[in-house]
C-alpha cells in the first residue's frame, strides 16, 4: 500500500511507523518532525553486509554514505552493524570522531578539501583518504611527511559511464566536478605520480556514477572498466591494487511510478563481472567497497506536517499549506523530486481530488509535492510525506529564519529524541550586533 515497508494502518485509521502512531508522535514532539524507524535502518544495513559477505566471501565493506543523514545517532547505529562510514566534509569528519567511530572504517571524499579538512583527517588517523586532485594529492603527501606517517589513499575515478539519472546526480562521466577521468590520461597519470611519492601510499581506486538508479547494467559496465584500469596499471606499473570501491548510487521507491531493484541483486550482479574481469586480466580479487546511503535511511524515515491554509483557486488550482517546506525538505526545488504523501489522521481514506502541497517560506517554488492526488484535507490534519530520510534533514537549512525540525527515532513502540528541535535563540546564536 506504501512505498515503504515499515508503514501501516491502525484501528484507529491512523499511519504507523515502527509500531508508533504517528498522529500521537506528532502531538508529543511537535511538527514538522523527522521520524527515523531504526530497526528498518538496521535490517537494510545488514542487507548489505549479508550481500557483501555472501558474493565476496567476506573480503569486503560496506560504508554508510554519511552525506544522506549525518548524526552522531546514524554513526553509533552504523557501527554497530559493522559498516564504515564514507565521509565528505570536516563536519562529517568531526562527527565521527565525537561518535567514536573507528577511523580505521572512515573514507575521507571530497572534490575540494581544505588543508584544514586535510590536517584533521591525517591527525585523527582516517582509515584512507580518497584523492580527487593533484593539489590534494601533493597536500597529502606534504601533510602526512610532517607527522611522519604514510597514509592510505584511493583515486576517484570517472568510468565514463552513462547512470541514466538526473544530470544534477550524475558523476562518472567526464564533465563532472569530481575526480580524474579515463579518457584523457590523466587517471594513470596521477597514480603514476602518487606511486614514486614517500608518504602515501596507493591503497585503492573508487568510482561512483550517480544517483537514484534503477538499471544494473550501469553498475556492472562501471565495475569492468575499474577492474580493466586495475590490470592496467598492474601491467605499466607494476602496481598492485588492493581495494576497488564501487560506490552507491542504488535507487528506492520515492511514488508507486519507481521499481527499484533488490539491493542484494546489485551486489551479486556486479560481483560476477568483478570476478570475471580479475581473471581475464590476471589481477587478484581487490577488497571490496561500497557507499549505500540513500537506500539505508530514506524508506526508513518521514516527515510529518500540520496542514494550514488551504487555498482553492477555482479551475487553476488548490494549495494545501503545511508549517514546513523548502527549508526541511529543499530536494523538489533542486531537483522536483517526487514524494508521496499520507494524510496520517485519516490513512486509508480515497484520493478524490488533486491538490499541491506547500510549504511556508517566502518562495513561489516552495513545493513539497505537486499535483497530488489526494483525500479531503482540513486545516489541523497531521501530513505525513514518505521516504524522507535521506537528504532531507542533511540539506535543511534556516532560509526565512525557521529552524531545524527536531529527528526522533522509532523502534519497537518506543521513541526517542536524536536530533534537538531548533529554537529561536539557535537561529541568532551567532549574530553579533
Amino acid at each position: 500500500m506504501f512505498v515503504s515497508e515499515n508503514l501501516t494502518v491502525n484501528n484507529k485509521n491512523h499511519l504507523v511507523i515502527g509500531k508508533n502512531d504517528t498522529v500521537e508522535l506528532a502531538k508529543e514532539f511537535g511538527t514538522p518532525l523527522y521520524v527515523l524507524d531504526e530497526d528498518l535502518i538496521r535490517k537494510n544495513c545488514r542487507i548489505y553486509k549479508d550481500a557483501m559477505d555472501k558474493y565476496y566471501g567476506g573480503k569486503g565493506l560496506v560504508l554508510y554514505a554519511n552525506k544522506a543523514f549525518c548524526s552522531l545517532y546514524t554513526c553509533r547505529i552504523v557501527n554497530e552493524e559493522g559498516l564504515g562510514v564514507d565521509v565528505v566534509s570536516g563536519g562529517e569528519l568531526y562527527t565521527a570522531v565525537k561518535a567514536g567511530f573507528p577511523m580505521d572504517r572512515v573514507y575521507f571524499h571530497g572534490n575540494n578539501k581544505t588543508d584544514d579538512e586535510i590536517e584533521f583527517a591525517v591527525e585523527n588517523g582516517v582509515g584512507n583518504i580518497i584523492v580527487d586532485n593533484i593539489y590534494e594529492l601533493e597536500k597529502l603527501n606534504e601533510t602526512a611527511g610532517k607527522r611522519g606517517i604514510i597514509q592510505n589513499i584511493m583515486f576517484r575515478i570517472k568510468p565514463g559511464v552513462d547512470a541514466h539519472t538526473h544530470s544534477f546526480v550524475q558523476t562518472g562521466q567526464i564533465d563532472s566536478k569530481f575526480g580524474v577521468a579515463l579518457e584523457n590520461g590523466e587517471a594513470f597519470e596521477i597514480i603514476e605520480k602518487a606511486s614514486k611519492m614517500p608518504n602515501v601510499r596507493v591503497n585503492g581506486v573508487h568510482c561512483h556514477i550517480g544517483s537514484q538508479i534503477f538499471d544494473i547494467e550501469p553498475f556492472c559496465k562501471a565495475a569492468e572498466v575499474m577492474m580493466n584500469f586495475i590490470g592496467d596499471l598492474k601491467d605499466r606499473l607494476d602496481l598492485e591494487i588492493d581495494c576497488l570501491n564501487l560506490g552507491g548510487g542504488y535507487g528506492i521507491m520515492y511514488t508507486e511510478n519507481d521499481d527499484p531493484v533488490p539491493y542484494d541483486e546489485y551486489i551479486q550482479h556486479v560481483s560476477e563481472i568483478v570476478k570475471k574481469t580479475a581473471g581475464e586480466r590476471g589481477v587478484k580479487l581487490p577488497f571490496i567497497l561500497m557507499e549505500p546511503g540513500r537506500s539505508i535511511v530514506a524508506p526508513a524515515g518521514i516527515t510529518l506536517y500540520t496542514v494550514g491554509g488551504i487555498k482553492d483557486i477555482k479551475n487553476v488550482r488548490k494549495y494545501v499549506s503545511v508549517d514546513g517546506g523548502m527549508g526541511d525538505n529543499p530536494r523538489y526545488i533542486m531537483y522536483e523530486s517526487e514524494y508521496e504523501a499520507v494524510i496520517a489522521n485519516n490513512a486509508d481514506a480515497a484520493r478524490t481530488e488533486k491538490v499541491t502541497i506547500a510549504g511556508k517560506c517566502c518562495e513561489s517554488g516552495d513545493i513539497l509535492i505537486r499535483d497530488a492526488m489526494m483525500p479531503e484535507i482540513n486545516v489541523g490534519d497531521t501530513l505525513a510525506v514518505l521516504a524522507t530520510g535521506a537528504y532531507n534533514y542533511s540539506m535543511a537549512s534556516n532560509y526565512n529564519r525557521i529552524p531545524r525540525p527536531a529527528v526522533v527515532a522509532v523502534s519497537d513502540g518506543k521513541a526517542k529524541v536524536v536530533v534537538k528541535r531548533e529554537t529561536y535563540e539557535d537561529i541568532i546564536r551567532n549574530d553579533i550586533m
